[in-house]
């Protein structure tokens, strides 16, 4: 049976803003780790963007802290957007508390930060970079803080956060509640919860929650020079509610939106070149439907949370499984419902098949739904590797030139010809295009 909020133990202020904010029952993972952090424990929770975890670790926090005083919760996030998306979403939840949450975070006036922790903070959200700035200058004190929290830790230890991590840590009282909450659990995770964590608690939505079963999945196979036009298409096709189009690099997210304009849509482009400024002026004017097409990076697109988003396409194609359910995680927020297109081209299909196979929940294939045939899919001849680990079809070929006799003899090393001589008292290995030598042995 489901409990309400106030059952599970959160205070009357917070229950009063929750409704006003329409959350009525709690979600699985909220029931599951509110009463675990309530009752002090340290907790790991799995679960993906969208099915309410931020409130899940916030609830607990704004039940049992002073709301006075100083710094007494620490949240860790990895990217400036989902720092002020989480920072947001906690101050609707304080509205009754008087506890005062600030976010910290690179890309944004030192000098503003500073005015806002003189104000007084209980609650601070911090990316890991700009944290350790403030501990430096000495203008954070980590001393009182008595719960830390490592949101999408999976994807802080992508991004390569796990030193600065444990430099945080390092000026925490070790008396403190840990908890760690991560769409994925991948050893790294576990490691860094043993060295940290204090005989943790587990929370781990069962498979239908982490299935993402309220997003209607399809793929469309097509030629890569086609996608721009099908991608066209697919807009057309859709309902009025916004887009989040994936694209593999910051240039052609550029590109993108600038043809999607000329096409005659409202799109604006988000990635990690632009100043912050330039973010949130771009978040602002998607969040306010001044735009309905936000072409994005996986990086910057972290921490997105716009209910209105109803369709997530993916231009390209990403080589992890996981980064693909991040990104289809942008739409079905909070028990909605949405749709995930992909657009896959022929050089593409081995990538999307270890997505197909991650998946129990199933993904249709447009083709035949929309009569486009399926294109012919050729396989790249595969070239003996180089030294610079590319396929190097010019060195493949060598190996069927003619040899010459003589003194010279030949050495074949990963593919490549090499000529070998006498010289010197060493060898030295040149490629018979002549752009490389490599003396003594070396390779």
């Amino acid at each position: 049976m489901t409990k309400t909020f106030q059952e599970l133990g959160i205070d009357v202020d917070t229950t009063k803003a929750l409704k006003e904010n329409g959350y009525d029952d709690p979600f699985p993972i909220q029931q599951e780790a509110i009463p675990l952090m309530l009752k002090g424990a340290d907790v790991i929770g799995q679960a993906h963007t969208g099915t309410g975890k931020t409130a899940a670790f916030a609830l607990p926090i704004l039940t049992k802290i002073k709301r006075r005083g100083p710094i007494q919760a620490l949240i860790l996030v990895p990217t400036r957007e989902l720092a002020v998306q989480v920072t947001a979403e906690i101050n609707k939840f304080a509205k009754y508390t008087g506890t005062r949450t600030v976010s910290i975070y690179g890309g944004q006036s030192i000098g503003i930060q500073y005015d806002q922790l003189r104000r007084g903070v209980q609650i601070l959200v911090a990316t890991p970079g700009r944290l350790i700035d403030h501990i430096k200058q000495g203008s954070i004190d980590l001393e009182n803080v008595k719960y830390v929290v490592l949101d999408e830790a999976d994807r802080m230890l992508d991004m390569g956060f796990i030193d600065d991590i444990k430099f945080i840590l390092f000026y925490v009282n070790e008396e403190r509640q840990t908890c760690l909450f991560s769409a994925t659990m991948p050893p790294e995770i576990l490691r860094l919860a043993q060295e940290y964590m204090k005989e943790f608690e587990e929370v781990r939505l069962n498979e239908e929650e982490l299935s993402l079963d309220t997003i209607d999945q399809s793929y469309l196979v097509v030629y890569e020079k086609e996608k721009f036009k099908h991608l066209c298409e697919l807009i057309r096709m859709r309902d009025k509610k916004q887009t989040i189009v994936f694209a593999a690099t910051k240039q052609r997210t550029h590109r993108l939106a600038s043809e999607l304009k000329q096409e005659g849509f409202r799109a604006i482009t988000i990635h990690g070149d632009l100043s912050q400024r330039q973010r949130d002026n771009a978040m602002y004017r998607f969040k306010r439907g001044d735009e309905d097409i936000l072409v994005a990076t996986d990086i910057a697109a972290r921490g997105i949370d716009v209910p209105a988003v109803g369709h997530v396409i993916n231009y390209d194609i990403p080589e992890d499984p996981l980064i693909y359910f991040h990104r289809i995680g942008r739409t079905a927020r909070a028990g909605g419902t949405g749709k995930a297109i992909s657009l896959v081209s022929q050089d593409r299909i081995d990538d999307f098949g270890r997505i197909l196979r991650q998946t129990k929940h199933p993904i249709r294939k447009l083709n035949d739904e929309l009569g486009i045939d399926i294109p012919v899919t050729q396989r790249r001849q595969q070239y003996p590797r180089s030294f610079g680990g590319r396929y190097q079809r010019r060195d493949y070929e060598y190996q069927n030139r003619d040899r010459r006799g003589g003194s010279e003899r030949y050495r074949r090393y990963e593919g490549n010809n090499y000529r070998q001589t006498r010289r010197n008292g060493g060898y030295s290995y040149k490629q018979h295009s002549g752009y490389s030598s490599y003396r003594n042995n070396r390779l």
